[in-house]
């Protein structure tokens, strides 16, 4: 039996203009979404205008804050029983956002989160995702293979005891580990999404690098903040 409630989609969006429009029609194809928010952190291509464009509700932010800021900026002011995250590159793909509102609507988890299929093109070595796979068995005993994916659906009753939220890249990685220590049951819904990969080339290893700081950072302050179980 489907639970009922409202449900809306934000999409954290960073220069998405090439990308944007088809997320978004992705979404739209999705029956049981309510509402598709954007949340514009901060933009410096045309992002705003042609979400605008598609009569989609956005949210300015006017300087980048990062894409924790920007789910916190949305959740401030939005009405929603299930909250169903997405990155805005995910194109056409993110119809499949459908398979991860399911298991929740039907209660078979309070959380979902993607789990995307190994990367067609080689991009660092793993050692991003491979710290945060262990920072959140350090926090919580458990062993969760897609902490940094950001396709996720939570129940607002999950959200409303999350109290630690970072600006940026630490995002999934906090809520992971508090969503699992206060008892609450994530599922790994495989999918075939497919997103825009930093490669092995200075701005490649310039962005793992910023987000390797900033999950180190959140699980340092996850620790003094006494989060392990």
């Amino acid at each position: 039996m489907l639970e009922k409630g409202r449900i809306v989609a934000v999409i954290p969006a960073y220069n998405e203009a090439d990308l944007i429009v088809d997320t978004i029609n992705g979404l739209k194809k999705v029956d049981c979404i309510d509402e598709i928010v954007v949340v514009n952190d901060g933009s410096t291509d045309n992002t705003s205008e042609i979400c605008k464009q598609l009569g989609i509700t956005v949210i300015d932010i006017e300087k980048n804050r990062g894409k924790g800021y920007a789910i916190k900026k949305a959740v401030e002011c939005i009405t929603y029983d299930y909250l169903v995250l997405v990155d805005g590159d995910l194109g056409e793909t993110s119809i499949e956002i459908r398979n991860l509102i399911e298991p929740v609507l039907k209660g078979k988890c309070d959380v979902s989160v993607a789990r995307f299929p190994k990367a067609e093109v080689k991009g660092g070595f793993g050692l991003v995702k491979g710290f945060a796979k262990k920072s959140v068995y350090y926090f919580t005993g458990v062993e969760i293979e897609t902490t940094l994916s950001g396709q996720r659906v939570y129940k607002k009753h999950v959200l409303d005891k999350i109290n630690y939220i970072p600006n940026r890249y630490g995002i999934e990685l906090a809520m992971t580990v508090q969503t699992i220590n206060n008892g609450f049951k994530i599922l790994e819904v495989p999918v075939t999404m497919k997103h825009r990969y930093s490669g092995r080339n200075l701005k490649g290893f310039i962005h793992r690098g910023k987000q390797f700081y900033d999950i180190l950072k959140t699980s340092i302050i996850l620790y003094i903040k006494g989060y392990k179980r």
